[in-house]
């Protein structure tokens, strides 16, 4: 009766397994972690992929709740030997970041009295936000800027103080560059995650940053992390754009991004 049971079991496992329908598109998985070609089971998913999405949800959720590993950032950032500003938004804590999104614009009275000591003219200031997915900014933000800050030193481009945010979302960049006095923002900033990316850093780039711009003043370059725009093609991106704003003295909708057109 033991080995009928086990037999049972074995054969509507196998009876089971033999049912899930392979996709067609199958061999594209090979190009993009998205979830596509899952198969299907009748009019459901196979077992085997609802787990994984589910996984994969907590994964974002977790991004999401995730916060800048402060002591190891200012640890690693010393190397460029720019000082560095510790700042806060006015969303005093995560729940109030998610539901009042433009108090993660602003910055409280201490951060915006903090720039006053370093409002000298700089070409660049560079900003580090948490944004919607700190973990994409401790795995990625320091990989990227030791390629980047080399090659605007090489250039002669001035750097700002670099600048740590704590609950920040991308229109804060405005207000700290604008109290810098610097010509050019960069806010290296988590992103969204998604089901398949909880570690996507953005970098969102303002010529002639000001309190009260919005999105179409700023060019961004997206999915920075190793499985998506991996760094050095960023920071190459980043350089491009950077002197194509300061050439032209824009940014946004009308500067476009035709580094692949040049010859």
């Amino acid at each position: 009766m033991k080995f009928v049971l086990i037999f049972n079991r074995v054969y509507q496992f196998v009876k089971f397994v033999s049912i899930i329908k392979p996709d067609p598109l199958v061999s594209l998985k090979e190009f993009t972690a998205a979830r596509i070609a899952i198969g299907r089971v009748g009019t459901s998913i196979p077992l085997k992929e609802f787990q994984e999405f589910k996984l994969a949800h907590a994964h974002a959720r977790d991004a999401v709740y995730s916060v800048l590993d402060i002591g190891g950032l200012l640890n690693s950032l010393k190397v460029f030997k720019l000082p560095i500003l510790h700042l806060h938004s006015n969303a005093i804590s995560r729940h109030k970041y998610l539901t009042r999104p433009d108090f993660g614009r602003q910055l409280d009275e201490e951060s915006t009295s903090q720039l006053k000591d370093y409002s000298t003219s700089a070409d660049i200031a560079i900003i580090i936000a948490d944004g919607l997915s700190a973990t994409a900014v401790n795995e990625n933000a320091f990989n990227l800027l030791e390629l980047l800050i080399p090659m605007f030193l090489d250039a002669k481009l001035k750097l700002s103080p670099l600048c740590l945010v704590e609950q920040g979302r991308v229109a804060i960049g405005d207000d700290i560059a604008y109290g810098l006095n610097a010509k050019f923002s960069i806010v290296l900033i988590g992103e969204r995650p998604g089901l398949s990316s909880a570690d996507s850093m953005g970098a969102y780039l303002t010529y002639n940053p000001r309190p009260g711009l919005t999105d179409e003043s700023r060019n961004c370059i997206s999915n920075i992390r190793p499985q998506g725009l991996t760094h050095k093609p960023a920071a190459d991106k980043i350089l491009y754009l950077v002197n194509e704003a300061f050439k032209r003295k824009v940014s946004g909708v009308t500067l476009k991004d035709n580094a692949g057109l040049l010859g």
